[in-house]
């Protein structure tokens, strides 16, 4: 400690050597101690920052930069710590400010431009986080350049700038890199008369919000014809989460295990159909594919478009996701089902459908509950146009990222610049998920987003009344909500394009009738969603099986 203190810069560059490894909970406090003595140390004062954001401790490491920076501005070290504290905190607005003070510094730091990439992404612009990955790419070292190309795997559907054939050629060269390598286990013959045993793989099997369409499924399977395996990346299925237990269903518990380790498993296991039911959202579990360890390996919910692995046969999607013309755009078969792909049910408890708003706020409330990085600036250009052609209407968000007050600035400054002011909207944070569903007590219609629609909060919306204004857009990832929508004998609600979509919704709030439409919509909602395809999920899981099925013998 004596050391730390009478010769703070020797620990500096100590310091930087033992930091680099990760964190070091005795380096942390040799800083500490070296900080007390000497708070007006640059170097230290920053050191100190990097150390308790590698233990984990963000808010105080915030304030440690924050600290640093006050002492010496031009530190891009400094600068990028802030950011990736930030990160880390999801306060993305403000580390997208560091970042480009970072670069403003050290324009070829292509980590700092990596960075910036995801909190562009979260932030809803897609199109420029796209940008900056693909200049790492280009620029950056090899492990950087891999990490780039990885996030821009998951995220590039949703970018508007990024055409099918980009689509599929970013994906490629993910899984290339990443699963090029693997060698495909030997097909197993078809087994002696058995009942068919179909896996599902999942990371969210404990998340109600997401499992809904695939629990419909699951709890419907004819077990006397198919074995249930279920295999959890995480949380095991449960009641709360809607699945209903069957007696002899199997649960393979896969969080942790190597992609080639849980081949293995599955192989052993026999299955005759692997469904994946994570896509990009868990990219990392795509390399499991390549092993090729079921007969038949097909892609289902968390897809919406293709994943370009090697191993995933076919996908499932439905007349309204994939149009025929765009199936060379996939390296999969694409398999349809009728109505759609995303039929659902609700089988936990849900808040009762409230009363229209409009009727007792005297003006209408147009809202989305949905991901902020979802909220891309054709979105807001359409919310917004609806917002200035209706004067007397408010707008509610809510998402997790507004848990951060730089975020929720950064979104009202990006509505004012589009002339909404920020009295007209409302923002919310994360809330447990009973809770987060009353949010849509306060909301008449729901606005959709676009290039990536809802397909959960669509789902959710509907449940609680609040019909959902969508645009049917130029690809899978923007079309969900136009899926559910048309199955639901809602078709009226699905737009051409955004000028349709901003004109209908300016029709629809100064017509004097639409109140006691929506009142009467709203009330019937359920039943008519249970009545229709958006909610047959008994239809789905039947339709399912006969794909399976039919896949099945045509690999006999």
């Amino acid at each position: 400690m004596e050391q730390a203190v009478s010769d703070p810069d020797a620990l500096v560059a100590e310091a930087e050597q033992v930091l680099a490894a990760g964190p070091d909970a005795a380096m942390l406090g040799r800083l500490a101690e070296a900080w007390r003595a000497h708070p007006t140390h640059a170097g230290v004062t920053r050191l100190l920052a990097d150390g308790l954001r590698l233990a984990g401790q963000r808010d105080q490491a915030v304030a440690a930069y924050a600290a640093a920076l006050a002492l010496d501005a031009m530190s891009f070290e400094a600068w990028f710590g802030m950011a990736t504290a930030q990160v880390a905190r999801g306060a993305f607005a403000v580390a997208r400010d560091a970042l480009v003070q970072a670069l403003g510094l050290r324009p070829q730091a292509e980590e700092a431009r990596c960075l910036l990439a995801e909190a562009l992404f979260h932030l809803g612009e897609a199109d420029a986080a796209s940008a900056a990955y693909q200049r790492v790419i280009a620029r950056g070292e090899p492990a950087l350049r891999d990490a780039a190309l990885a996030s821009l795997a998951v995220m590039i559907p949703g970018s508007a700038a990024a055409s099918h054939e980009m689509v599929r050629a970013v994906r490629e060269a993910w899984i290339g890199r990443v699963g090029g390598a693997i060698k495909a286990m030997p097909m197993r013959a078809a087994p002696s008369v058995r009942r068919i045993r179909v896996g599902y793989l999942s990371a969210f099997f404990g998340e109600r919000n997401w499992m809904r369409a695939a629990y419909g499924v699951i709890n419907r399977h004819d077990r006397a014809r198919f074995e249930v395996y279920l295999i959890a990346d995480g949380a095991e299925p449960s009641a709360e989460a809607g699945y209903v237990a069957q007696a002899d269903d199997r649960v393979l518990q896969a969080r942790g295990m190597a992609n080639g380790a849980l081949a293995r498993a599955i192989a052993q296991a026999e299955l005759d159909v692997l469904v994946d039911l994570n896509g990009y959202a868990l990219a990392g579990r795509l390399g499991l594919f390549p092993y090729r360890p079921a007969r038949l390996q097909l892609g289902w919910l968390g897809h919406s478009a293709t994943s370009a692995v090697p191993g995933i046969d076919a996908l499932v999607g439905d007349a309204v996701v994939v149009r025929p013309e765009e199936e060379g755009h996939f390296s999969e078969r694409v398999l349809r089902v009728p109505g759609t792909c995303l039929a659902f049910g609700v089988s936990y408890p849900t808040p009762d459908v409230a009363p229209l708003p409009w009727l007792a706020n005297g003006a209408p409330t147009l809202g989305c509950l949905g991901s902020g990085h979802k909220l891309t600036p054709r979105t807001l250009e359409a919310w917004a146009a609806i917002l200035r052609a209706v004067p007397a209407a408010r707008l509610v968000v809510g998402n997790a990222s507004l848990d951060d007050e730089g975020n929720r600035d950064e979104l009202l400054r990006r509505l004012e610049g589009r002339g909404v002011a920020a009295a007209r909207v409302t923002l919310s944070g994360r809330a447990e998920h009973f809770e987060f569903l009353r949010g849509y007590g306060a909301i008449d219609i729901a606005l959709d987003t676009c290039p990536t629609s809802g397909t959960a909060t669509t789902a959710e919306a509907l449940w609680q009344g609040v019909p959902v204004l969508a645009v049917e857009g130029d690809r899978w990832a923007s079309r969900s909500s136009a899926s559910l929508l048309r199955a639901a004998g809602l078709s009226a609600w699905v737009a051409r394009d955004a000028d349709g979509f901003v004109g209908q919704a300016v029709a629809l709030l100064g017509d004097p009738a639409t109140p006691g439409r929506l009142g009467a919509l709203r009330a019937g909602m359920r039943e008519r969603l249970m009545a229709s395809a958006a909610g047959d999920s008994a239809g789905l899981c039947r339709a399912l099986e006969a794909i399976y099925t039919q896949c099945l013998n045509e690999l006999s």
